[in-house]
């Protein structure tokens, strides 16, 4: 519920992410930019394409398109600030950052940002327009300080900073109130704080997010790109009051930053006033009672219920009043309550447009059946809200990190509800912006419903024998193993059966950029199928059709066990600890239900060996002695009644080292032999937080 998270459960941790490769820009993968400026190249190298970008003389260049598999660069004279954001496949945006950023240094000469109010709320007028005021200062005047549209400038050097032409009549011009980028200052809650401050407010040295050291956590930079975690600085990744950090005293977990409050008004939302989209963190209806019919108790009321969710702490989660809100990232809007023996409640705000409102949980399919899809994916109605690479898909409704035009209102067919995988453009397959800031959509972790056709297609691979699982080495078989960057079988056809180029031939479709001799370890020596440049959406060739310079190619996976992998394929689920979801039975086979001798239920633990299982060392709190335990395997259920079942006493506690969270149970027999049950393993992927009990 609405309490203080306790930042000490690690939840998922992803491997780190590579960034841009080119110093001063800001990279988004598979996005594509429209420019009326703009001129094409052809390169070798990304740094090719940005040496072009900073040399461009026709126009101003502020972003440039990057396409590998082709060699193709386009620079632009427009950003994502200023023009739409288009997705598409194997494409790279790169943005100039000092267009990017909305805060002067110094005086401002160099502000290129997109404000476009003067300090009293007035509209600036475009610099090439000529009323109401004629100006001094226009872009034909001063063609190097980026006079475009009417945003704010400062042309001249004025020691105020920016400033622009009003369209009053009566002001001619103002200055703008345009902050600076190194005054540290938050901004509501400091969600959106980027800043430096690396000291709590009790004077602790911040720890590293990417440290574990003195103090574990959950709260991985690269499984959290859109909470910018650098460094050891401050920040607000969870819905606080304010920015804190974790500290590097191992006597204090975790402490409040400092950090005073913005002079300038903040970021502007567009409140939802009387519906509610994703978690409904913008409604700003009037509904003032839970979904029970208990009434709200105000937000600034602290009676009955004393509570931090105050107008104070979140400033700009409009709780004036008792109307029900979403001030820290809940999965509904919901409020305190009247009642003094009901601390808070739900709300059940009214939804926007057709789709499932906040808060809909309930699977779209029935869980005995496989989430897949036919076709191109249009129909796909199913629950997987994860990509191919394994990251969160954002919410359609929502236009963080990616701004986008493929919301439930412009497409009120095509079921985007939440941030499930969807196909309302008529793709190749279900997809979805990600979470990510660096990389704008990707294909779906999904896999096409199995068909039984009447006889073999010759454009489609003969599904292989699985191969052994204990195979270290690539698969000889015509089969990938994730996205098939070790493939090297023999298909040699494109999804659409299209024979494809040799890879060191340069004919019909000339490239530099994937032959024998620049990758020589990555199999390009026939025409194969291949991955060289590790594409998420797996292998792909050059064709030997001249309209069609490459496309993917249909490669089955290879599905045989691997350490890890259960038989029963695990049921997809939203990616939020709270609420969860109902596991399949056995799909998650390593998990194990720890209970008192008695046979009472009160944690869970990993099989990671016949003999072993892993644990946390405060649930052995109750008792030191290893008979005050009993360890079951095999079971879904808490009834525990399943013929599966194994029940083991136990022979050793063995606590973790310097007071670590963590502890291993040895079992008093050996695990006998049972074809659903196997032990766990370390994944160089991802990690699930798997749960037994409610």
């Amino acid at each position: 519920g609405p309490v203080l998270a306790p930042k000490r459960a690690v939840y998922h941790v992803l491997t780190s992410q590579g960034g841009s490769l080119v110093d001063g820009y800001s990279k988004t993968e598979g996005a594509w930019i429209l420019s009326l400026n703009r001129r094409q190249y052809s390169v070798n190298t990304v740094t090719d394409c940005a040496s072009k970008c900073d040399s461009e003389s026709t126009f101003t260049c502020k972003s440039f398109i990057y396409i590998e598999k082709d060699q193709e660069c386009w620079t632009a004279g427009a950003n994502s600030k200023t023009e739409t954001i288009l997705r598409r496949s194997s494409t790279a945006l790169y943005e100039k950052n000092e267009y990017l950023l909305e805060c002067v240094n110094g005086i401002g000469t160099d502000y290129r940002g997109t404000k476009s109010r003067s300090k009293t709320g007035k509209t600036c007028q475009r610099w090439d327009a000529k009323y109401p005021h004629r100006p001094n200062m226009t872009p034909v005047t001063h063609p190097r300080a980026d006079l475009e549209s009417n945003f704010c400038r400062n042309p001249d050097g004025d020691n105020g900073g920016p400033w622009c032409y009003t369209t009053d009549p009566n002001t001619r011009w103002e200055h703008c109130n345009v902050p600076s980028c190194t005054e540290d200052c938050i901004h509501c809650s400091g969600e959106d704080y980027r800043g430096k401050k690396s000291t709590t407010e009790n004077s602790f040295t911040c720890q590293r997010w990417d440290s574990q050291k003195p103090h574990n956590h959950g709260y991985n930079p690269s499984a959290l790109p859109e909470k910018y975690l650098e460094g050891n600085y401050c920040r607000n990744p969870d819905g606080d009051p304010r920015p804190w950090c974790f500290t590097t005293s191992p006597s204090k977990r975790w402490d409040f930053c400092s950090i005073p409050r913005c002079t300038s008004e903040p970021p502007t939302i567009v409140p939802e006033t009387t519906c509610a989209t994703g978690e409904g963190g913008s409604y700003r209806g009037t509904l003032a009672v839970t979904e029970s019919g208990k009434s709200c108790q105000s937000w600034s009321a602290q009676t009955p219920h004393k509570h931090n969710r105050t107008p104070d702490n979140y400033p700009c989660k409009g709780l004036d009043n008792n109307h029900c809100r979403n001030p820290d990232n809940e999965r509904m809007p919901w409020c305190y309550t009247t009642d003094p023996n009901t601390r808070w409640e739900y709300c059940k705000v009214p939804t926007c447009g057709d789709g499932a409102g906040p808060g809909i949980t309930a699977a779209v399919i029935p869980p005995e059946e496989e989430d897949c899809y036919q076709g191109d994916g249009m129909s796909y109605r199913g629950i997987t809200s994860e990509t191919i690479s394994g990251k969160r898909c954002q919410a359609w409704s929502s236009m963080t990190p990616h701004s986008h035009q493929k919301t439930p209102r412009n497409f009120p067919n095509a079921d985007l509800r939440r941030n499930l995988c969807r196909n309302p453009d008529g793709d190749r397959a279900p997809w979805c912006y990600t979470t990510d800031p660096r990389v704008r959509w990707e294909y779906c972790n999904l896999e096409k419903c199995p068909t039984n056709p009447s006889g073999p297609s010759p454009t489609r691979p003969t599904k292989p024998q699985l191969p052994s699982p204990a195979t270290e080495t690539p698969p000889a078989k015509d089969c990938k193993i994730g996205n098939g960057d070790t493939y090297r079988g023999p298909t040699s056809i494109t999804i659409l059966g299209v024979t494809c180029q040799a890879w060191s031939s340069q004919s019909p479709h000339q490239h530099n950029s994937f032959t024998p001799l620049t990758h020589p370890t990555k199999g390009l020596d026939g025409n194969s199928c291949r991955n060289p440049d590790n594409d998420v959406n797996g292998p792909w060739c050059y064709t030997t059709d001249r309209n069609k310079k490459w496309d993917y190619c249909q490669i089955p996976d290879c599905a045989g066990l691997k350490c890890g992998t259960p038989v029963t394929k695990p049921k997809r689920c939203f990616g939020r600890i709270v609420g969860g979801c109902v596991s399949k039975p056995h799909s998650w086979p390593w998990q194990i239900s720890l209970r008192t001798n008695t046979g009472v239920h009160f944690c869970g633990g990993t099989l990671i060996d016949p003999q072993w299982v892993l644990t946390a060392a405060h649930c052995l709190e109750r008792s030191k002695r290893p008979s005050a335990y009993k360890v079951l395997l095999g079971v879904h259920t808490e009834r525990a009644n399943e013929p599966s079942k194994q029940d083991r006493n136990l022979e050793k506690l063995v606590l973790g080292p310097n007071g670590a969270d963590i502890a291993l149970l040895k079992l008093r027999s050996l695990l006998s032999q049972m074809r659903r049950k196997d032990n766990v393993c370390g994944s160089a992927d991802f990690f699930i937080v798997e749960i037994f009990g409610n």
